[in-house]
């Protein structure tokens, strides 16, 4: 009876954190090891529908880049990176959609329909949902002139057509979007998971915006995690150096989400059980959030 009652009680400490999400968007972007561990994996998805089930709107972008190396490895296609990126030539291309859109989408559809949700797999191309443009990458250098580099089929976000996503949230389903984008002229392109993620938080006006990685969180000079910032604060943080490497994009697409009116963006580490719920519906969360 004893635990009986503690589970009441957890269920009672978190009405206030239901009441305030309740009917309001949250874009979560799934990635990392949270993707490739079976249990990790069924966790997020019943994480997710718990999240529908209680009157949220969660809307998934996923990444899927040791898939796509995988499956590149295993055609013989070469891989060369710059700055953090994949240069993406057209053959590139044509395996990074086959493995997002056709492979990765569909078993994180799969996975939360069997866990009880209604998930809707989706790229950019449908319904003109990410409006994309090639990516111009200029590197500066101090004794010589800029360097600019060609990284192929590489793109960024340039708009967001909302018709689709909205239509299918009223409709109680769950979109899970491939960061796969189309411009103008039908040109196909490879964005960074993060940067979709951060652009439909904003379009789509979302409360939160969350991104699971594989650290946990904004560490300080000492290595203890900082629990919350400001966004002043996490700039600092970027400027001072004490966040490095691949965690910069990160915190500037968080800062980009909130600078657009998101209330909090939230750096959580999937590799943790239950880290989505630990970090909306807890007083102690599980991560970094940046605050307006």
């Amino acid at each position: 009876m004893e635990q009986e009652i503690a589970k009441a009680k957890i269920l009672l400490e978190s009405l206030p954190y239901i009441r305030e999400f309740y009917g309001q968007t949250i874009v979560i972007k799934y990635g990392g090891h949270a993707m490739k561990d079976e249990t990790l994996k069924h966790a997020f998805a019943l994480n997710v529908v718990l999240l529908k089930y209680i009157g949220l709107n969660p809307v998934i972008v996923h990444g899927g880049g040791p898939q796509i190396g995988h499956m590149l490895e295993q055609l013989q296609i070469d891989s060369q990176f710059r700055e953090g990126l994949r240069i993406t030539d057209q053959a590139t291309m044509d395996v990074v959609e086959m493995v997002l859109v056709g492979k990765v989408n569909k078993e994180i559809v799969n996975q939360l329909n069997l866990s009880g949700g209604k998930a809707v797999g989706l790229s950019g191309k449908d319904g003109g949902l990410i409006q994309a443009r090639q990516l111009e990458m200029v590197i500066s250098r101090k004794d010589a002139p800029p360097e600019i580099i060609d990284l192929g089929k590489v793109g960024e976000v340039v708009h967001i057509n909302t018709t689709l996503i909205d239509s299918l949230q009223r409709d109680g389903f769950i979109p899970i979007i491939a960061p796969v984008g189309v411009d103008a002229h039908g040109e196909t392109y490879n964005i960074n998971a993060d940067s979709v993620a951060g652009a439909i938080a904003a379009a789509i006006n979302a409360k939160r915006l969350v991104l699971l990685t594989d650290v946990q969180g904004i560490l300080d000079p000492a290595g203890t995690l900082i629990s919350s910032l400001t966004r002043r604060q996490a700039a600092e943080a970027i400027d001072n150096h004490v966040v490095r490497g691949g965690m910069i994009p990160k915190v500037k697409c968080c800062l980009e989400a909130v600078e657009a009116g998101i209330e909090k963006a939230h750096i959580i580490d999937g590799r943790v059980e239950n880290s989505l719920i630990l970090e909306l519906f807890t007083k102690a969360g599980s991560g970094s959030e940046i605050v307006a």
